[in-house]
C-alpha cells in the first residue's frame, strides 16, 4: 500500500536526516534521481546528446534540484537553458555547477525544447502562482521539440501551483507528463484534481523513510492490497459462513435500484442475497437466487444490511431505514437514506454500536455536512466521519474513505466512466456484501470501490456505460483480482 504525508511531517523528517549527513547530500541525491528519469525520457525521443532541455527555476531548494540536474545532463551533451524566475534568489550553488557544465540562462521562453523542467515551485510554496509564472505556465503549450511535438514536462516533487497537502488546484498550474519526488509521496500526488496534473508519479529514494516517523495522511491501497483483503470461501465455508446481505432498496416507482443494488451484492463474496423491500417481484424474476420479502422484518437473518437508493423518502420508506438501523449489524446508507438523515428525524436512530458506511457524492455531502467538500476532499471526509461516527465514503474521480479513528484512503482506480446514473447503486450493493462477508468497514469501502472503478474502466472499453454494464464487468474484475494472491 501507498502512502502519502503532509508537508509539515515530511519537512521535520527532512531536517532529521539532513542532521546526520553532509551538507547538501539530499539535494545532490534528489538531482541525480531527477536527472536519470528526465534521461531516459530523452532516450525515448531521441537521446541525450543534443536535446534542448529548458528549465523553469524558482527560489530555493526546488529550484536548485532543478538546476543541479539540468547540469547532469548537460554534463551528457544536452543544451540545458536555465529561465529564472527570480534571480536575485536563485539557489547560488546549483546555478554555478550548471554554467559549469556548459549550461545557461535565458530571459525568456525559448521557441523549442525538447523536455521541460519545472522548479518553479515545491512543496513549501502556498498559494496559486504569481502572475508572472502563471503566464509562463500556460505558454507552454506553444512549445514545440522534435519532430514537432510538445515536449515532455517534468515537474520537481510537486506540478508548480497545486496545493500540496490538499490536492488542490487553485488557479494555473503546471500539468507534468512525469512527476519526479523525493522521499515519500505528497497528498497532491494521491488526491483531488493535483493527482491527475502530476501524470505518472516516480518516487526517489533519498533515505528519507526511517525518519518519517508520523503516521502517513493518506493511504492508497493496490491490487494486491485488495486481493488479499477480498474474502475468499474455503472447504468448510457454505451460503451461511459466508456472508448474508440484505438489499432494502427500490421500490415500486423505482425498482431499478433494487435490481441494480442485488447486482452488485451478488458479484461480491457473501453467500447469499435477501431482499426486501416493494420491488421483490422485480428481483426475484430477474435473480432467481435472491431471497425477497416485502419488509425487513420478514427477511430473515442476515450479516449486512444497504438501504436507501430509489428507496423514496415517505413513511414506509422512514420505516424501512429506522428497521435497518434498528439492527446491530453493520449497515451502508446511500442515495435516499441519506437524504432521510438530514431533518434529524433519525438523530436517535444513528446512535448505534455497529458499524456504519455512508455514501455521498458531493451533493448529498453538503446536505449532511451544511457545507461542500471544498478544497480539502479529505480533511472534509474525516470531520463528516468523526461527527456521524461512520465510515464515510465520499465519491468522486479520487474516492475517499475516511474513518471516525482519523484514517484516510484514497481509490487510485476511478474513471469518469462511472458517472452513470445507476452506478452509486451498484457500488453500495457490492460494498455491503464486503461487509457481510465480515471486512471491516474501512476495507471494505476502500475494496468495494476499487473493484467498481476498475469494472468502469473494463465496460468502457465497449463503449458507453451504464450501470448495468458496470454490474456485469464486476465479476470478471473480482476473477482478475483473485490472480494477484500467491
Amino acid at each position: 500500500m501507498r502512502q502519502a504525508w503532509r508537508v509539515a511531517d515530511v519537512r521535520a523528517a527532512e531536517r532529521t536526516l539532513m542532521a546526520a549527513l553532509p551538507e547538501g547530500t539530499l539535494m545532490q541525491r534528489a538531482a541525480a534521481g531527477l536527472a536519470r528519469r528526465c534521461a531516459l525520457l530523452l532516450d525515448e525521443s531521441g537521446g541525450v546528446y543534443g536535446a534542448r532541455v529548458l528549465l523553469l527555476v524558482g527560489s530555493g531548494d526546488n529550484g536548485g534540484d532543478a538546476l543541479y540536474a539540468g547540469a547532469a545532463l548537460a554534463r551528457r551533451g544536452a543544451q540545458v537553458r536555465a529561465l529564472l524566475l527570480r534571480p536575485d534568489r536563485v539557489h547560488l550553488a546549483g546555478l554555478q555547477a550548471l554554467r559549469a557544465a556548459g549550461g545557461f540562462t535565458v530571459r525568456e521562453l525559448p521557441e523549442r525544447a525538447d523536455l521541460v523542467l519545472d522548479g518553479i515551485v515545491g512543496i513549501g510554496a502556498s498559494g496559486g502562482l504569481r502572475p508572472p509564472a502563471a503566464a509562463l505556465v500556460r505558454q507552454l503549450g506553444d512549445l514545440r521539440g522534435r519532430a514537432g511535438v510538445r515536449p515532455a514536462v517534468v515537474a520537481v516533487d510537486v506540478p508548480s501551483g497545486v496545493a500540496v497537502d490538499t490536492g488542490d488546484v487553485p488557479g494555473e498550474a503546471v500539468s507534468a507528463d512525469v512527476t519526479v519526488t523525493f522521499g515519500c509521496l505528497k497528498p497532491a500526488h494521491v488526491v483531488g484534481p493535483a493527482a491527475v496534473r502530476c501524470g505518472q508519479v516516480e518516487l526517489v529514494d533519498i533515505g528519507l523513510g526511517p525518519a518519517l516517523r508520523i503516521d502517513p495522511a493518506l493511504s492508497v491501497p493496490d491490487s494486491g492490497d485488495v486481493a488479499r483483503w477480498w474474502p475468499q470461501p474455503g472447504p468448510e465455508s457454505d451460503k451461511y459462513t459466508r456472508g448474508v446481505v440484505g438489499i432494502a432498496t427500490g421500490s415500486a416507482t423505482y425498482p431499478g435500484a433494487a435490481l441494480l443494488g442485488v447486482s452488485g451484492a451478488l458479484a461480491g463474496p457473501a453467500g447469499m442475497v435477501r431482499y426486501a423491500g416493494s420491488a421483490h417481484a422485480e428481483v426475484v424474476r430477474a435473480h432467481p437466487s435472491v431471497v425477497a420479502a416485502p419488509r425487513v422484518a420478514d427477511t430473515g437473518r442476515v450479516q449486512a444490511w444497504v438501504c436507501g437508493s430509489g428507496l423514496g423518502t415517505d413513511e414506509q420508506a422512514r420505516t424501512t431505514l429506522r428497521s435497518v438501523l434498528a439492527t446491530s449489524l453493520p449497515v451502508v446508507l446511500d442515495a435516499d437514506a441519506l437524504t432521510m438523515l438530514i431533518d434529524g428525524k433519525h438523530a436517535e436512530d444513528l446512535r448505534r454500536d455497529a458499524p456504519m458506511v455512508l455514501t455521498p457524492h458531493d451533493g448529498e455531502f453538503k446536505r449532511l455536512a451544511g457545507e461542500a467538500p471544498g478544497s480539502d476532499r479529505v480533511g472534509a471526509a474525516l470531520k463528516l466521519a468523526a461527527w456521524t461516527n461512520a465510515v464515510v465514503l465520499l465519491k468522486g474521480d479520487r474516492t475517499i474513505v475516511a474513518t471516525p479513528a482519523g484514517e484516510a484512503l484514497v481509490n487510485p482506480s476511478g474513471t469518469s466512466a462511472l458517472a452513470t446514473a445507476g452506478s452509486g447503486d451498484v457500488l453500495a450493493g457490492l460494498l455491503g456484501s464486503l461487509l457481510a462477508a465480515g471486512l471491516p468497514p474501512e476495507q471494505a469501502a476502500a475494496a468495494a470501490a476499487y473493484v467498481h472503478g476498475l469494472a468502469g474502466r473494463r465496460a468502457a472499453a465497449g463503449g458507453p456505460v451504464t450501470a448495468p454494464d458496470i454490474a456485469a464487468a464486476l465479476r470478471p474484475t473480482v476473477r482478475d483480482l483473485a490472480s494477484e494472491l500467491p
